[in-house]
């Protein structure tokens, strides 16, 4: 079974928020983009919270203009097709954190899109102890496959989580 990799952060030094997905789907790595399924709600949000718009390259800017970093918590893993529960836990390797927060120590908030790239991160990285101090929050998946919680729902606990982090000053 072929293992699927994921891609580089999308950050700057400066980064105060790091948003983490679990691994990306087979339209990701197909357009090595991130979140480029076209049902995934992710960009939808990031417009409607940062403003961000335009092609692939000049959302992932206004991304970094407003100090939000992205990756995913697994550098690569076995996943037949592109469902979470897919991914083969034996087979799952995580992103090297530590070197991430020794080159972004203003992360103050890890935020999860998703379930299951929060349960990777508990289980893959916290126990090496690389993000103590810094705060997590769990957000719904943007996934079209989460179906069960409309868009406005999503919409709401994003922006509540991270405009929260904003105005604590960790954002923007």
């Amino acid at each position: 079974m072929a293992i699927s990799s994921g891609f580089p952060p999308v950050s700057r030094g400066d980064a105060s928020i790091l948003i983490l997905g679990s691994l990306p789907g087979d339209r990701s790595i197909r357009e090595q983009q991130y979140y480029a399924h076209p049902q995934n709600a992710f960009w939808r949000i990031m417009r409607e919270l940062f403003g961000v718009d335009g092609d692939y390259a000049s959302r992932c800017a206004g991304l970094l203009e407003n100090r939000v970093a992205l990756w995913d918590v697994l550098h690569s893993s076995v996943r037949p097709g592109s469902m979470d529960a897919e991914i083969r836990l034996a087979s799952a390797t995580a992103n090297d954190f530590a070197t991430f927060f020794g080159g972004h120590p203003g992360v103050r908030l890890v935020a999860f899109n998703g379930r299951k790239a929060e349960q990777l991160f508990a289980r893959l990285v916290e126990p090496i102890g690389v993000a103590r101090g810094i705060a997590r929050v769990g957000l719904p998946s943007t996934s079209p496959a989460y179906a069960s919680m409309p868009y406005s729902g999503k919409l709401a606990a994003w922006r509540e989580a991270l405009v929260k982090q904003e105005e604590t000053g960790g954002g923007r």
